[in-house]
């Protein structure tokens, strides 16, 4: 397979692979609000249509939301899924923006030239690098790079509701050995990263019970339990003196970093002084013996998302109220079972309420920790394509928050995920005046050619 021809192609049409993906990024397809409806069905029939000329068996799926675009195409090698979302976040506040976010357009930015538009970064632009890096393997070879399946998702930006429905009722067809995800972005401006590991997430809502209405401070207090007081005292039990967290076996689960990983990590271009001090802080405030990447990263969190009770509005009341709340979230990492994390934190709270105080739990869903195989050969031959294309090592990298359909990747069809994406911190996604560095889309087009290269050989 003649590598160098396809980048070849790659780069001679890149004019026309900017064109077509300013025709997608025209389409407002904003998946959460009803009115756009229509649009994002658009998106999906244009998709669909781009595939089959290059010669997938593509088609738009029904869903209770927007439709799912689903190709299958190619022969021969390991066979592979690529993920992306063709939905786009809302545009609010408009009047921030610098132009019509659904009119993209290149200008000239600090790093090049870039794509000014919603959906440019998150996740169009990243999508169509993919297809693009088939669209030149198709004219050089006159073939597909091997057994592929796209999935395409209309509904990323609004909680993906028909996702799980959809992957059961289609897994055989969509099952394949690994599945590529493209929602990602570089380390830094110029180094390639594999997201290996991502948090996963558990929301618990509490609500502690006193008197049976609000009392008076000067008639009650002293004598009465105060259910702030109860709430306080629980929450400031949470971490002890070393940042760690106090729930009973809330570790159970938690490996430590591979020794590579470690190092590799240690390697990278990460001002933890910077990273604190552009928030306004200076002093990392978790774990004592970890670093700040490890806490980012590998590391579980349980953090106080907010509090509330008694009299917050202007002015002053003597208020003892009759209740108290608190939302708190766990970041999740390795093993750890969110079901068993939340049993636990109510069963640490139950314990420590006085005589006449009760506790009232909501949960606010729950997602394990994703955590890629990369034992798998697919994951070294993958890093050293992005390598050969940007000229720094590639990194293998956590993701402090959660991506989701890399876990129901795992759950659902039993198969890891790798997430290569090329977007940069900079580009503003959910933000007023998104965009995408031409850069980022060329040498994604052209990382994504090296990979599928490496990857079926």
């Amino acid at each position: 397979m003649s590598l160098d021809a396809v980048l070849a192609r790659i780069d001679q049409d890149l004019p026309q692979a900017l064109d077509r993906l300013m025709v997608l990024l025209r389409i407002p397809s904003i998946s959460t609000d009803p009115a756009y409806k229509a649009e994002c069905a658009k998106a999906a029939d244009w998709l669909v249509e781009d595939l089959k000329g290059l010669g997938f068996d593509a088609s738009s799926r029904p869903t209770p939301g927007h439709p799912m675009v689903v190709g299958h195409g190619g022969t021969g090698g390991r066979h592979l899924l690529f993920y992306g979302h063709y939905d786009v976040q809302p545009v609010d506040p408009l009047n921030l923006w610098d132009r019509d976010p659904f009119d993209p357009e290149i200008q000239d930015g600090p790093k090049g030239p870039l794509i000014r538009g919603r959906g440019a970064s998150d996740d169009k632009g990243q999508l169509m690098t993919f297809v693009e890096a088939c669209r030149a393997w198709k004219a050089v070879h006159g073939s597909l790079p091997g057994k592929l399946t796209i999935f395409l998702e209309g509904e990323e930006e609004s909680g993906s509701p028909s996702l799980i429905p959809f992957m059961k009722d289609n897994a055989a067809e969509l099952k394949a050995e690994i599945a590529l995800i493209c929602d990602t972005g570089l380390f830094d401006d110029q180094t390639p990263a594999i997201t290996t590991m991502l948090r996963g997430l558990l929301g618990e809502e509490l609500t502690i019970h006193g008197p049976n209405k609000d009392l008076h401070s000067g008639g009650y207090g002293g004598a009465a339990i105060n259910p702030i007081r109860v709430l306080s005292k629980v929450l400031a039990g949470l971490h002890d003196a070393n940042g760690r967290v106090t729930v009973p076996h809330f570790y159970d689960g938690v490996t430590e970093l591979p020794d590579e990983i470690r190092a590799q990590w240690q390697n990278l271009t990460f001002d933890a002084a910077k990273f604190l001090g552009d928030v306004g802080l200076s002093v990392p405030a978790g774990e004592v013996d970890r670093t700040p990447l490890e806490m980012l990263w590998s590391r579980p969190t349980a953090e106080i998302n907010g509090i509330w009770g008694g009299y917050t509005g202007e002015g002053f009341k003597t208020v003892l109220p009759a209740e108290a709340h608190a939302k708190v979230s766990f970041r999740l990492v390795g093993d750890q079972d969110p079901f068993a994390i939340r049993e636990n934190f109510r069963a640490w709270v139950q314990a420590q309420l006085p005589p006449d105080c009760t506790v009232e739990f909501h949960g606010h869903g729950n997602s394990p920790a994703g955590v890629m195989a990369i034992g798998d050969p697919a994951f070294e031959s993958a890093r050293q394509a992005l390598s050969d294309e940007w000229g720094v090592p590639a990194a293998y990298i956590g993701c402090g928050g959660s991506i989701p359909i890399a876990g129901y990747f795992k759950t659902v069809l039993g198969m890891d995920a790798m997430l290569i994406g090329f977007g940069r911190d900079d580009d503003q996604i959910h933000s007023p005046n998104e965009k995408y560095d031409v850069e980022c889309f060329h040498k994604g087009i052209r990382s994504w050619a090296r990979v599928l290269a490496r990857l079926q050989a």
